[in-house]
């Protein structure tokens, strides 16, 4: 099976791209990541990568005047390896609408609410004091305003009496690394399509549970 080049986007650890390069053992995967790019030179998340064999590529925001000059640099590097999605995992920059223009429909960001709820920083904190009794994780095709765009998938959690912001982004997380992965093999497969400014799964073939249970 012909596999979809993918790129992964981090700043730091990087936690979702390690389930994705995981997920991407599997010949039954239909993305393989070609490179993984940080705006961090000491990510630790590039160390995580190349152990696993996977080339990396540092493009250091702050060697940029502008952010339009580090995002043309950002690009040249996907394009260098042929990339056809991108994929952002932690990468702690705000892109301006050159850049996500260029790769609309082509990339894909995970955000830990449920959008349109708690767009922003701190979801877990804002989700605790509004009182809200479902949490969760969204992915999305990334449009230029802030955690905005075409929903692909998301996860619930329950929110639990006795929670605090760090037990509620642990149960989370758990789920941003099962949702993604999946997100992007449907978005590999072509199997999640934006029209009329929504996505259209087709999950038929591919596997309907993928998205029907994110947390098996």
């Amino acid at each position: 099976m012909a596999k979809t080049r993918i790129a992964v986007l981090i700043s730091g650890r990087g936690s979702n791209m390690q389930a994705i390069i995981e997920a991407a053992k599997a010949d039954s995967y239909p993305a393989e990541i070609v490179v993984v790019v940080s705006n961090n030179p000491d990510a630790a998340g590039l160390d995580y990568a190349r152990e696993a064999g996977i080339e990396t590529e540092v493009v250091d925001h702050r060697e940029f005047e502008t952010r339009e000059e580090f995002e043309q640099a950002l690009d040249a590097v996907l394009k260098l390896y042929d990339t056809r999605i991108v994929c952002l995992a932690g990468f702690m920059r705000i892109l301006t609408p050159w850049f996500t223009e260029r790769w609309r429909d082509l990339l894909l960001n995970i955000h830990p609410s449920l959008l349109p709820a708690f767009k922003g920083l701190h979801t877990h904190e804002r989700a605790l004091e509004t009182g809200v009794r479902i949490h969760g994780c969204t992915v999305h095709y990334v449009r230029p305003e802030m955690d905005d765009g075409p929903i692909i998938g998301q996860a619930a959690v329950p929110v639990l009496p006795d929670d605090t912001p760090s037990s509620l982004a642990a149960r989370v997380v758990a789920a941003e690394h099962k949702l993604y992965r999946q997100c992007i093999a449907l978005a590999c497969a072509g199997k999640a399509r934006v029209a009329g400014g929504r996505v259209r799964l087709q999950v038929r073939e591919f596997g309907a549970e993928l998205l029907m249970n994110p947390h098996d």
